[in-house]
């Protein structure tokens, strides 16, 4: 039969497991909030145990805290930090109470590991106690947000360099595909053409904006509330203690944290989380256009566009055989999907806070690192089962651009709008090429249409230009 121990806490008495590094709270706690079957991000979990360490330094170097009692910390939660004990934190990471709980889980689990080091009982916390000692200085609203936005620091990197892979595999294909002539489509219909290689580099392009802006974003993550306690005022703080917190935080975990200047701020606005979201869910946002239009240039392979090929992963029916599907691009819009219903969820979340705090950390924690991580994961799979084995249809391209009434437009300035209308519409009425009817009604000489139908100097303005000027 498994053993307890009784704790105590304002709520009243309760077994714990004997051999349980978490204590009272962290037991209600996991009772309380049975919500996603998931425990806090191992991230999150390693930052608290981060911040504990460089608060038992400062205050140890503040000489509010014996070294006997921090050297057990500091080991402890170095323990943590290399992946022990994250089994003792049993938190759901969506939680009430703006994360008091996840905070109390790593304060009991540190001050019980802490008591063994120091030859002591768990449950006992007569050598080290889990608010007298681990939580020395602190609170709840300046240690989870800060330990939150660390973990975001430590997961965004990642994923920029999914994007910025991304970004070098679009760049090879642009070049690749250059010589690429394809219909280009406005509001579905045919436009005038385009090179394929201009569509990758278009790409490429909002993938380069959207990391700048995901960069940018980040540099809010940075801002830190430590020694603003419970509501930015730093009550209970000492004022050596507020001076070295975040330096000494930086020694512990090379991040370029920042002590905010207004500490009330800090403590009661969330707004950097909006910023970081709303970053990754523009980036969503493009990455699923993007896929739109792979699905839609490979569709077919017989009575769609059939303009490029995308690798060939799985089988796409249990009853059509041979039907492969564009699985890749789909899966990247199913991750920008939840994305942008993760962003939706922060930006209600915090916009949720009243006065000095908001509660709902937990929450935007939950949605922002699920954000970040499926985002890189997705960026990842999308650039080495998609488009680094993309292979364009050349002939096709060519037969759609040769056939559409979209390259009337060229022959525009040349003839006038209202006679370019006309033979627009002969051509769409019998099927016969502009080309064919523009000589057939003796409007343009064979010279002069084929320096007009140069569909490289329809793609260029400057080439475009230096054509019209010749004719």
């Amino acid at each position: 039969m498994q053993k307890f121990r009784v704790e105590s806490d304002s709520v009243g008495s309760k077994n714990v497991p004997i051999e349980a590094y978490f204590g009272v709270q962290s037991l209600r706690a996991s009772e309380n909030f049975n919500i996603t079957g998931r425990r806090m991000h191992k991230d999150l979990i390693i930052s608290l145990a981060q911040v504990k360490k460089a608060t038992a330094i400062t205050n140890n170097e503040a000489g509010l805290m014996n070294k006997k009692i921090k050297d057990a910390i500091v080991q402890t939660c170095d323990e943590i930090i290399a992946g022990k004990l994250h089994d003792e934190f049993i938190i759901d990471p969506i939680q009430g109470g703006a994360g008091t709980s996840g905070n109390m889980n790593a304060n009991e689990v540190i001050a019980n590991r802490a008591n063994e080091i120091l030859g002591g009982k768990l449950g006992a916390y007569d050598k080290v106690h889990p608010n007298d000692h681990v939580n020395m200085g602190q609170s709840t609203n300046d240690v989870f947000p800060t330990a939150g936005k660390m973990a975001a620091l430590k997961l965004i990197p990642r994923t920029l360099e999914e994007l910025r892979k991304l970004n070098d595999v679009l760049i090879d294909k642009s070049k690749e595909f250059d010589d690429v002539i394809k219909m280009g489509r406005t509001q579905m219909q045919d436009a005038v053409p385009i090179r394929l290689g201009q569509e990758f580099h278009a790409y490429s392009s909002v993938i380069k904006r959207t990391i700048s802006r995901i960069e940018k974003a980040s540099e809010g993550l940075k801002i830190v509330n430590m020694g603003a306690s419970a509501i930015g005022t730093g009550i209970n703080v000492d004022t050596e203690y507020l001076k070295n917190i975040v330096p000494t935080i930086n020694a512990v975990v090379n991040l370029d944290l920042h002590q905010a200047e207004d500490l009330v701020d800090g403590t009661q606005n969330l707004d950097v989380f909006v910023d970081v979201s709303s970053a990754l869910k523009t980036c969503a946002v493009s990455l699923s256009k993007i896929s739109n239009d792979l699905r839609l240039m490979s569709s077919g392979p017989r009575t769609g566009f059939g303009e490029i090929n995308l690798p060939a992963k799985q089988n796409g029916s249990s009853i059509m055989p041979g039907k492969i599907n564009p699985v890749i691009p789909e899966v990247m819009s199913q991750v920008a999907f939840n994305i942008i219903g993760n962003d939706i969820t922060i930006t209600m979340a915090a916009e949720a806070g009243q006065l000095e705090l908001n509660a709902f950390e937990p929450v935007i924690f939950y949605n922002l690192y699920e954000s970040i991580e499926t985002l890189g994961n997705g960026v990842n799979t999308l650039r080495e089962n998609c488009i680094a084995g993309i292979t364009a249809n050349r002939k096709r391209c060519k037969y759609l651009v040769d056939n559409s009434v979209g390259i009337i437009t060229a022959i525009v300035p040349h003839v006038g709008y209202k006679v370019a209308a006309k033979i627009a519409a002969r051509a769409i009425a019998t099927g016969e090429p502009i080309s064919e009817l523009v000589l057939k009604e003796g409007i343009l000489t064979k010279l002069q249409l084929s320096e007009i139908l140069d569909t490289i100097a329809m793609t260029e303005p400057g080439i475009a230009a230096k054509h019209l000027m010749a004719i």
